[in-house]
Order: C-alpha cells, then sequence, then structure tokens
C-alpha cells in the first residue's frame, strides 16, 4: 500500500533530487565518457513566521523540488522548532530530495511573545496542528507522513485520527503516549505545573536569565546541558528564556498529565496499526519499555523498535549525532514500509 501511496519510492532513496548537479567526465584520457562524478547539493531548513487561525506560528522548512511526500514533524514540549534543524536537513538529505520536511511549532512556544501571555493547552495545540495542515497542505496532494517527538507523538496520532484521508503514515519518537507512575521527575514536573504560584515563580527565575548578556548565557547552558548542538543551545538562549515560553511549556505539561491519565485509545492504532512505528529508548521516563511491551500487546503489528545501543535518547534532537541516527532511522522505516508491499 505505502509503495502506491508513496510512488518516488519505489526509486532509489538516495536518487539525485532536481537540485542535484551531475558532472560527466569528458573522454579525456580514454575516460569513459558514462563515468560521473555525482555531487549532492545539500539544502539548509528555512525558518518563517505564518499566521495560522490569528496565531503566528513559527515554521521550520526544506521544500523539495517535486516532492511525492510531505513529512510533517511535530514537536514535544518545548516545541521550539529551531531544535529540529538538524534532524530536518539529515532527513531531507536521507530522502534523496524526494520529500519535503515541515516542523511546526508550538502556538506562544516562540521567540516573542506574539499571543500577549496566553496559555495553549494540549487541545488547542492539536487544533492549530490541525489547522496548519489545512490552511498550508490542504490544496496539496502529496500525502502527508507525521513524525511525532515525545508528545508530539500523542498529537500525532490525534492528526491521524482526524484526518486519515490526508495522513498516510505516524511515526512516534521516543512516544509519550501514558504517565508513568514509576518516574519521580514526572512527579517533581507534574506538581510544578499544577501550581500557578510555581509556574509563575519559575518562569520567572528563567526570564531573568535571559537578561544576561548572550556569551555568558551560552557558557551557562553549555556548561548546564552539556554536549548539545550549537544550534541546540542557540534555541535554548533565543526562545526558552522567555517568560511567556516557559509558562506555556508549562501550562502544556499540565494539560498533558491530565489528559494522558486516560487511557490511550488503543482501538484505533489496532484499525490503523499497519501505519503507525514508534521508536523506544531503553533509559527514557516519558517513554518507559513498559509502554513499548504495552504496544506490543495492544498493537502487535505496528513497527516498533528499540535503540538498545543507547545511541540516542529522548532529546536526540539536542545532538548532530542524534539527530542525524534518528533520520536514518526514520528513512529506515519508510523504506521497510515500502518493500513490505
Amino acid at each position: 500500500m505505502l509503495l502506491r501511496l508513496f510512488p518516488s519510492i519505489a526509486r532509489p532513496f538516495f536518487s539525485l533530487s532536481s537540485r542535484s548537479r551531475l558532472y560527466c567526465a569528458s573522454r579525456e584520457m580514454g575516460q569513459d565518457s558514462s563515468e560521473c562524478e555525482v555531487i549532492q547539493v545539500k539544502r539548509r531548513a528555512s525558518f518563517r513566521l505564518c499566521n495560522v487561525s490569528s496565531y503566528t506560528t513559527e515554521i521550520l522548512e526544506i521544500r523539495a523540488d517535486d516532492p511525492t511526500l510531505h513529512v510533517v514533524v511535530i514537536p514535544g514540549n518545548p516545541g521550539v522548532v529551531l531544535f529540529y534543524k538538524e534532524f530536518l536537513e539529515s532527513l531531507y538529505e536521507l530522502l534523496g530530495g524526494t520529500a519535503s520536511v515541515t516542523a511546526v511549532g508550538h502556538i506562544s512556544q516562540t521567540k516573542k511573545s506574539w499571543e500577549h501571555g496566553r496559555l495553549f493547552s494540549l487541545q488547542e495545540q492539536i487544533n492549530h496542528k490541525m489547522d496548519v495542515i489545512k490552511q498550508e497542505l490542504q490544496n496539496n496532494e502529496v500525502p502527508i507522513l507525521l513524525v511525532g517527538h515525545s508528545i508530539g507523538s500523542y498529537i500525532s496520532v490525534e492528526m491521524f485520527k482526524r484526518s486519515p484521508e490526508k495522513v498516510k503514515y505516524c511515526i512516534g519518537l521516543y512516544p509519550f503516549l501514558a504517565l508513568n507512575p514509576q518516574s519521580r521527575k514526572q512527579s517533581i514536573i507534574g506538581k510544578i505545573a499544577e501550581s500557578r504560584i510555581l509556574c509563575v515563580v519559575f518562569s520567572f527565575i528563567v526570564a531573568l536569565l535571559g537578561l544576561l548578556p548572550i556569551r555568558l548565557l551560552r557558557l551557562i547552558v553549555t556548561m548546564f546541558l552539556g554536549k548539545w548542538s550549537a544550534t541546540a543551545v542557540d534555541a535554548v538562549c533565543s526562545h526558552l528564556v522567555k517568560y511567556h515560553t516557559m509558562r506555556n511549556v508549562l501550562f502544556l505539561a499540565m494539560t498533558e498529565f491530565r489528559k494522558l491519565s486516560e487511557t490511550p485509545d488503543w482501538a484505533f492504532m489496532r484499525a490503523n496499526q499497519h501505519k503507525i512505528a514508534f521508536l523506544f529508548a531503553i533509559d527514557d521516563h516519558w517513554g518507559p519499555l513498559q509502554m513499548f511491551e504495552e504496544i506490543s500487546k495492544q498493537v502487535p503489528d505496528a513497527a516498533l523498535s528499540i535503540d538498545r545501543e543507547g545511541l540516542t535518547d529522548h532529546g536526540f534532537c539536542c545532538t548532530e549525532a542524534g539527530s542525524s541516527w534518528v533520520a536514518e532511522h526514520v528513512t529506515k522505516l519508510i523504506k521497510n514500509q515500502k518493500a513490505s508491499e
């Protein structure tokens, strides 16, 4: 089925895109002109703002010249698209320029406080992503493949439920689909998120860091977070150390915890199990291996994987190596689906 949906995948994934250049050697010194040097022209992700249902939305994208697939990336929480720059660029390159890739940011988790302090729930963020699909891609005949990270996996499944005729496949990376009662970190975050006073105080403290000189702030972020990529450090410094962003991160977390206390929609996943895939890590309290085992029982034919070598973790998009490895995994999932049809 995937072969029919994504006809270009029948071509080699590493075939040249229309932006690639093929330089053929001449017959000088007896060299056969059929011998060619292939030079792949790499594209960088571009950032733009767009207005979606009156909300200013941050978009990061790479548009293919003649796409036969559109990969839409739904971020986790924080939902800052700049974290996914290396992932988008690696994925576009691995797909050989046959697919456009787009990451859609969460409302009011932006560089500027476009929404003037308003807080947005999980349901509102889901509605927003559906509005993006309708506004940006509704008139596009190219099928959509959703790639969600963390809570973005839950959002992607909900989007799949609402638009099965448009969304053809759904991949969840380190999915946050249900609460983990064994996670102490989740317990702490949940208590902070439920307290308006604690949210205000915490967000204010974080915003104070944003007043520091940028060089000092980058040094502090680098020392605190470790070997993150320069892009991820920039995203922290430009977006996360803002009062409005942190308030929305915590408010979204509160509504996540309330909603994910419910049982996942196993019936829908079973009905679409050949169109769903999940990737887990060994030590991830957001997507623990207990959830992997539960999905294995409830949705036995879904494509499930575990990074048992510890090459990545929940924050894969914060390192270049993690972004590259996960991009390769997503590419393999698509190729495997094509091969199985």
